[in-house]
């Protein structure tokens, strides 16, 4: 999560009443220009980092930064929303609100099962947030020890949070960036585990009760990407082909492939105190612009489903939407595969979003010869639909999405340089900031000669996932007009054994 009060200060707030009648909420709600159907975001005002993510009585638990007083970064609050389905979402109320012990800032929440906090009372099991305070009184005053980490619990499922009285429970040593817990249960040595962000590197500490931590080790000093600060780490196992692997994720901003705010992660073992990587290569979770701070839910069995933060610190506070501010991804499943350069990650779109499936029209052994125009396919559409493509063999083509404005963007494959791309040079608006037109591209990981790529597309977004979603990118855009037009280009007679395009219904109906 990055922190720039000069800036901040330099901003104009513009207050936003959050009272909204039924009536407005039923009509106007969620309708505005540039607004996602498809993916959460919030009423009204800032969003960021999503926190807390977990899984408890059939529900999951979404909370986030969120600042309900404007569409620009401020005080951070946590703010909550859940869904049974990973699709449909509704915002609740404010789940933690500043206090005198500063901000609160990014963090995650555990299902405390066994009752080791001592926070469960006559039965009911204890949903334990561990987040980052922040003091902005600290900072201002230069002192290198106002982030530290503290404890809040629930006892009716995430509806109400009660503050430890204790706090903080792990003091900062004398760090400036002190943040993002993310805390999971090591069963083999029945202890918590948190994976703390400490400047450009990684602690990692344990305690079995949540309260008492120690420091067990570090990480990263001398790995990975280190252009910026390194924030919203995650620790979590994945399986391939019946081995246990250890997956570290840290986001980094600045210092991502295509600029500004970016996931990387490493794979390796982990014992209990210390993570031990594989190699020493860079790797990236997703290549656009627009995908960070991301990290997976807690609590879902084998399953690792991720979210990222749908922006980039370059410019979130800038982008031209009037009402809120910032959006989530879709939530994607994680696994592990085999390539050519070792063991990855893939990632694709849950299989719930299935749920909101419409119109299917398919297309079976289609050549595109120069162009191949799908617009008549679409129309019905309204800027919200998933294209898949399947090709025997893999050839350079440009998959491009317009409008009657000469808006358009571009996301395809060029095969002399075996890289997938997305530009949004012409895309629409662009003035708002200077680094935000451009062409942001993909490695191509997948040395098979066929390939697929999908294409998640919503009003004002992409999400890219190619061969299997070993190649991953997001981007957001603000046309003028939706891009409505579809159409597919190739100089190589490209062959399409199946194309599939599926409209998505919003999940604010």
């Amino acid at each position: 999560m990055k922190r720039n009060f000069k800036y901040l200060l330099g901003l104009a707030f513009i207050t936003i009443s959050a009272t909204v009648s039924t009536q407005a909420q039923g009509n106007k709600e969620y309708q505005e220009q540039y607004r996602p159907q498809v993916h959460f975001s919030p009423k009204q005002h800032w969003i960021n980092d999503p926190n807390g993510m977990v899984y408890f009585n059939h529900t999951y638990h979404l909370f986030f930064q969120y600042y309900p007083k404007d569409i620009v970064w401020g005080p951070m609050h946590w703010g909550h929303a859940e869904s049974k389905d990973l699709i449909h979402w509704k915002q609740l109320p404010i789940a933690l609100y500043p206090d005198s012990l500063g901000y609160i800032f990014s963090g995650s929440a555990v299902v405390d099962s066994n009752n080791t906090s001592g926070f469960g009372k006559k039965g009911k099991i204890p949903l334990v947030a561990i987040f980052t305070h922040h003091d902005p009184k600290g900072e201002k005053e230069g002192k290198d020890n106002f982030q530290n980490e503290s404890l809040a619990y629930s006892l009716d499922n995430g509806t109400t949070w009660t503050k430890y009285s204790g706090n903080p429970v792990l003091k900062n040593p004398g760090i400036k960036d002190f943040r993002d817990p993310k805390v999971m249960w090591y069963a083999r040595q029945k202890k918590w585990v948190m994976t703390l962000a400490t400047k450009d590197h990684i602690t990692f500490y344990s305690a079995t009760d949540l309260k008492n931590w120690k420091k067990e080790s570090e990480f990263g000093l001398t790995e990975g990407a280190h252009g910026g600060v390194w924030e919203c780490p995650d620790l979590f196992p994945l399986k391939l082909n019946g081995k246990t692997y250890w997956v570290l994720i840290v986001n980094l901003n600045p210092g991502g492939p295509n600029g500004g705010s970016a996931t990387q992660y490493f794979i390796g073992q982990f014992n209990g105190s210390k993570f031990t990587p594989m190699d020493t290569q860079t790797r990236w979770l997703d290549y656009g612009p627009d995908e960070y701070a991301g990290i997976t839910w807690g609590n879902t069995g084998n399953r690792k489903i991720f979210l990222g933060w749908m922006s980039n610190w370059e410019y979130a506070n800038q982008v031209p939407t009037e009402k809120w501010r910032n959006a989530m991804t879709i939530p994607r499943e994680l696994s592990l595969k085999q390539v050519k350069s070792g063991i990855v990650i893939a990632s694709t779109p849950v299989k719930e979003l299935s749920g909101i499936h419409t119109q299917n029209v398919l297309l079976k052994n289609v050549q595109v010869n120069k162009t191949l125009d799908l617009s008549p396919k679409v129309n019905g559409f309204k800027g919200q639909y998933i294209l898949k493509l399947n090709m025997v063999q893999l050839k350079g083509y440009t998959i491009k999405l317009s409008n009657k404005r000469a808006e358009e963007l571009l996301i395809g494959y060029n095969a002399a340089k075996g890289e997938y791309f997305i530009d949004r040079t012409k895309a629409g608006k662009t003035d708002f900031q200077k680094n935000f037109a451009g062409r942001f591209t993909a490695p191509r990981l997948s040395t098979a000669k066929s390939s697929d790529i999908t294409l998640v597309i919503d009003k004002a977004s992409v999400e890219v996932f190619a061969d299997g979603g070993l190649s991953t990118m997001t981007a957001i855009y603000f046309p003028n007009a939706d891009l409505s037009d579809l159409s597919i280009t190739s100089t190589d007679k490209l062959n399409i054994s199946g194309l599939a395009l599926t409209g998505l219904q919003s999940i604010w109906k």
